[in-house]
């Protein structure tokens, strides 16, 4: 699960990484254009979790079509989702002269969006797939898709800008196609693993009965919007950090990505973790298993603090080489290294966050996470980073400690969550 989760940080990480040596303008502009798609990308995937406890109940109780209804109006949802977040990047793109962002990044960035906002179609494919699976527990599948599209990313980033093996040189917009072209594989791939491989029989036989229904597609509803809403609001609070960052100058903007960048591969390890425990919560939450759901839970939360904090000690012994990777700017390179002693700091907390959601996603607990990261992000993360960033002076590293408050607060509170509900089924 660690390794799927990877993947999808991986890609924007490549593509960075190749942007990064053709320009900083080039690379402001992919960081740019990933923070505003990321932003609705994110309420999809979160939308799609949704189908992962409910899946695991219906395999408990052996149910094939109920695990097919389910998948069905999965798909519907999820696909329906990703139109709209289309339509919404879409005519949402002429903001991008609105945002204060250096004009040179803006006219770079416009049409590295008009490409990359597509592949939010394909994403939600491979998305429903891979819940549904995860829910089964199944989780080969996702990562040998999700390995093989970034290698396919990789390559074709090569390819595609440099105009290797005969094929046209798209200069930074390589990195685009190259993007687009692997998440269509993965979506792909995905679904034709699932209808037409020979294990699929049963299931594509039982898919074929089952109907759209409104009392599956609102259980999907409910907790996957739920789901969304609480990486959008965290995710959020990142995108306009970003923006903050981008009207301090380019260089501001690409040390916040690099940084960003590395924090969110850490995270991934953590977002693993917690995909993990909400199907082993899953599990024991449909027999209403409350002994054994406080044993997974606090084995997850054990395990990704002690992950988390090795990762925080390797991002401040290494803070001044790994942005390296992505930048060959030295005031860039400086930058990024004191943003990654925060980043070194708000490890633990990023990962009990996460880890906690998951946990509670589980036990189909998503209203009370959804306001707490709300209020942690929306109403003290951003307010605070202006104010620190502006009225007291301290630019991008002003942002990224309000970021640390703010996944404080939100780890602390949802731990208390998840001990008021053990105390209270314990009792």
């Amino acid at each position: 699960m660690v390794v799927t989760q990877l993947g999808h940080v991986v890609t924007g990480m490549v593509d960075n990484a190749f942007l990064g040596q053709i320009g900083a303008a080039e690379q402001a502009a992919g960081i740019l254009c990933n923070s505003i798609y990321i932003l609705l990308l994110v309420f999809g995937i979160g939308v799609s979790y949704a189908l992962t406890p409910l899946i695991t109940g219906a395999h408990q109780e052996n149910d094939e079509l109920k695990k097919a209804s389910l998948f069905k109006n999965s798909l519907f949802l999820n696909v329906s989702i990703s139109i709209l977040c289309f339509l919404i990047l879409f005519f949402s793109s002429g903001m991008l002269h609105y945002m204060k962002q250096p004009e040179e990044v803006v006219e770079l960035a416009m049409p590295f969006y008009s490409v990359i906002i597509f592949s939010i179609i394909p994403v939600s494919l491979f998305f429903t797939c891979k819940q549904y699976f995860e829910g089964l527990s199944n989780t080969k599948a996702a990562l040998i898709i999700s390995v093989a599209g970034n290698i396919l990313n990789c390559i074709l980033n090569y390819l595609l800008i440099y105009g290797k093996w005969g094929l046209p040189e798209l200069g930074y917009m390589g990195a685009a196609w190259s993007t687009f072209i692997a998440r269509v594989f993965m979506g792909i791939i995905f679904l034709v693993l699932i209808f037409k491989s020979k294990s699929a029989e049963s299931f594509t036989a039982a898919y074929k009965k089952v109907k759209l229904n409104w009392k599956d597609f609102k259980e999907l509803a409910v907790i996957g919007i739920n789901s969304g809403m609480q990486f959008v609001f965290e995710v959020a609070a990142f995108v306009i950090a970003g923006l903050m960052a981008g009207t301090f100058g380019k260089e501001q903007l690409d040390a916040h990505g690099i940084s960003l960048q590395l924090a969110a591969f850490t995270y991934m390890f953590a977002s693993g973790i917690s995909s993990a425990a909400t199907i082993r919560v899953g599990q024991y939450s449909a027999r209403n298993d409350w002994k054994n759901i406080e044993g997974s839970g606090k084995a997850a939360i054990q395990l990704v603090l002690i992950i988390m904090g090795i990762f925080g000690l390797f991002f401040f012994a290494f803070r001044n080489y790994l942005p390296m990777g992505f930048s060959n700017d030295e005031n860039i390179i400086a930058l990024s290294s004191q943003l990654l002693i925060i980043a070194a700091l708000f490890q633990l907390f990023d990962g009990l966050q996460v880890t906690v959601i998951g946990i509670l996603r589980g036990v189909e607990d998503v209203k009370v996470s959804t306001w707490v990261t709300l209020i942690g992000y929306w109403g003290i993360a951003l307010p605070l980073a202006y104010l620190l960033a502006f009225y007291f002076k301290l630019d991008v590293i002003g942002v990224w400690i309000a970021l640390l408050i703010s996944l404080a607060l939100v780890g602390v509170s949802l731990l208390m969550r998840f001990r008021y509900l053990l105390r209270k089924h314990l009792s």
